[in-house]
């Protein structure tokens, strides 16, 4: 079995070439065609792209998956139109965002409850050896409880490092909205750190 490796994309690569050049690199092969350097950018990028959107979506880990799925399938139908004038990670982390972003949207304006009530209830429940689930709970796992826009909010604007315009424009609400569900969330997050510690 032959086995490439990500060099193999890149003619007359310099061994100093930075993380960003290697990317160019694919990027550029990857919008001519060629799936084999779009399968190099997807195992470069995957874990930083899931990473974000499973702090988006939070505890429904086969929904972020899919998420990663279908933003890396927009990433390769967009490609062809990419101008490469911001680096390639940042692109296609932003490509993500909005993707997840788009999802908590959509599922708003559903009827259907969303699913996090159910991992509200969970904090409290014994766990198998009779002690609070809560107790073993991590920062990411407080996060995912928080109501989707402030969760929404917090990850992009203290995680993502967004400005409360971008997150106002990407939710579709008045940037007075962001600020408050900003401090909604922190007090939330505080509230819920402060009791299982």
């Amino acid at each position: 079995m032959l086995t490439l490796t990500v060099t193999d994309w890149l003619p007359d690569t310099d061994p100093a070439a930075s993380a960003a050049d290697v990317d160019q690199a694919l990027a550029r092969s990857a919008a001519a065609g060629d799936t084999g350097a779009f399968e190099a950018l997807y195992r470069r990028h995957a874990a930083r792209v899931h990473g974000v959107v499973a702090r988006l979506v939070g505890f429904d880990r086969a929904r972020a998956e899919d998420l990663v799925q279908e933003a890396f399938v927009r990433a390769w139908q967009a490609l062809p139109a990419y101008r490469f004038e911001s680096a390639f990670g940042t692109w296609l982390h932003r490509l993500a965002v909005n993707t997840a972003l788009m999802e908590l949207r959509a599922r708003r304006s559903r009827p259907q409850a969303d699913g996090d009530d159910e991992a509200l209830e969970r904090l409290g429940a014994p766990d198998s050896a009779g002690h609070a689930t809560a107790l073993s709970l991590d920062l990411e796992r407080a996060v995912a409880t928080l109501p989707p826009r402030a969760r929404a909010v917090l990850v992009l604007y203290d995680v993502e490092g967004w400005k409360h315009e971008e997150i106002a424009d990407a939710l579709g609400m008045a940037v007075g909205s962001s600020k408050a569900q900003l401090h909604r969330a922190r007090g939330l997050l505080r509230t819920r750190l402060g009791e299982h510690a």
